[in-house]
C-alpha cells in the first residue's frame, strides 16, 4: 500500500446503529455532520452496527452532505453476513429483523462487502478489514485475508486490516503481515488508560512498528467507563466489575487534582505509543463530538501520566 488512506481521527459509528440504546435518524445525522464541521474524514463502520442501519446511514448522510467521496476515507468489515431473523441477545436496539451470522468464506466475504457498497451509496471502500475472527483464525488466513488480497488487486477496497478486541491473535496476524497482505489493525479497548496490554514490550504495538503495520485505536473509553466512571457503566460491552470501577474513580480523582477530564486523558492517552497512527472514537450525537473535539486538544501537563499510571499500579 503506498501512504495512508485512513487520517488521525475518525468516528466510530457503532452508536448511530443502536448500541444499547436507540438513536434517532436525525441524531445520527447531526452526529456526522458535526464530525464533518469538526473536520473529521475518517468513517468506520460494519454490518453488525444495527445489522447494516449504521452503514445506511453513514452513506445516506454523507451523500447528502454534498462532500466528495475522494475526500473522505471509509472503514467496514466483513465476517458476518446478514441473515433473516432476530438476535435477543444483541446489543444494538435497531428494530432489526435481520441477525449477523459468521461467514469468513470466500463466497461470504465477496457477499458482504457487495451489501455494504449498496448501504454506503459508493463503489469502493478505502478500509476493510476482518471482523472479531477470534475463533476463525485459521479460515482467516486461508480464505478471508487472499480473497480481500484479490479484491484489493480490483481496486474495490485499498487496504486491509483487521479488527479486533484482544491482543493475541492480532499480534500473530501483525507478525504475518506481508504474507496476508495486512496493511491495518484495529485494536479496540486494549491500549487506553485502564488496559495496557497492546503496549506490553514486544506485543501487539511493537509487532505493528517492526512490519509496517498501521495502528487505528478505538475504544478509548472502555465502552463507557472511562466516560463515567460510576456504578453501572460498561466496561468492554458488559457491567464493570467494582475493582475496575474503583480503578477508573481513582483516574478520575487525579485528572481532577490536575483540573483536566478524564474524558481529555482517555482520548489522548493511545498517542503514547509511536505505532498509533489514528484514533477513533464513537458518539451518538452531535454534543458528544463537539466534546470529544474539545477534550482531544487540550492541553494536559506531563505530570499527569505519570500519576494515572501509579493508579494501576496501587501506588496511588
Amino acid at each position: 500500500m503506498d501512504g495512508d488512506v485512513i487520517p488521525r481521527h475518525g468516528l466510530g459509528t457503532a452508536p448511530l446503529g443502536g448500541l444499547f440504546t436507540e438513536v434517532t435518524e436525525d441524531d445520527a445525522c447531526a452526529t456526522i455532520y458535526a464530525a464533518l464541521l469538526a473536520g473529521i474524514r475518517y468513517f468506520d463502520t460494519a454490518p453488525l452496527y444495527g445489522n447494516g442501519l449504521a452503514e445506511a446511514r453513514l452513506g445516506a448522510t454523507l451523500r447528502e452532505s454534498g462532500i466528495a467521496r475522494d475526500q473522505v476515507s471509509i472503514s467496514t468489515k466483513v465476517g458476518r453476513v446478514l441473515v433473516p431473523g432476530i438476535d435477543s441477545d444483541s446489543a444494538f436496539r435497531d428494530g432489526s429483523v435481520q441477525r449477523p451470522q459468521f461467514d469468513y468464506s470466500a463466497d461470504g466475504i465477496r457477499r458482504s462487502l457487495d451489501e455494504s457498497l449498496v448501504r454506503l451509496q459508493t463503489d469502493h471502500i478505502d478500509l476493510v478489514l476482518v471482523h472479531d475472527p477470534d475463533n476463525h483464525e485459521s479460515e482467516s488466513l486461508a480464505t478471508a485475508f487472499p480473497t480481500l488480497i484479490r479484491l484489493r488487486d480490483e481496486g474495490v477496497i485499498s487496504a486491509i486490516g483487521v479488527g479486533m478486541n484482544q491482543v493475541a491473535m492480532l499480534t500473530r496476524f501483525a507478525a504475518k503481515a506481508n504474507d496476508i497482505g495486512l496493511d491495518y489493525v484495529l485494536a479496540a479497548g486494549r491500549w487506553t488508560l485502564l488496559d495496557r496490554s497492546a503496549g506490553h514490550i514486544g506485543g501487539l504495538l511493537d509487532t505493528c512498528m517492526t512490519n509496517n503495520v498501521r495502528v487505528i485505536i478505538g475504544g478509548v473509553f472502555n465502552s463507557g467507563l472511562l466516560a463515567d466512571p460510576s456504578a453501572g457503566a460498561t466496561f468492554d460491552y458488559v457491567a464493570a466489575d467494582s475493582a475496575t470501577i474503583s480503578i477508573a474513580l481513582k483516574m478520575a480523582a487525579v485528572c481532577n487534582d490536575f483540573n483536566v477530564a478524564l474524558t481529555s486523558a482517555a482520548l489522548q492517552f493511545p498517542w503514547h505509543h509511536p505505532a498509533t497512527t489514528t484514533v477513533l472514537v464513537g458518539a451518538r450525537n452531535a454534543a458528544e463530538v463537539q466534546q470529544n473535539q474539545i477534550d482531544a486538544a487540550a492541553q494536559l501537563p506531563d505530570a499527569l501520566w505519570p500519576a494515572l499510571d501509579a493508579c494501576l499500579t496501587g501506588s496511588a
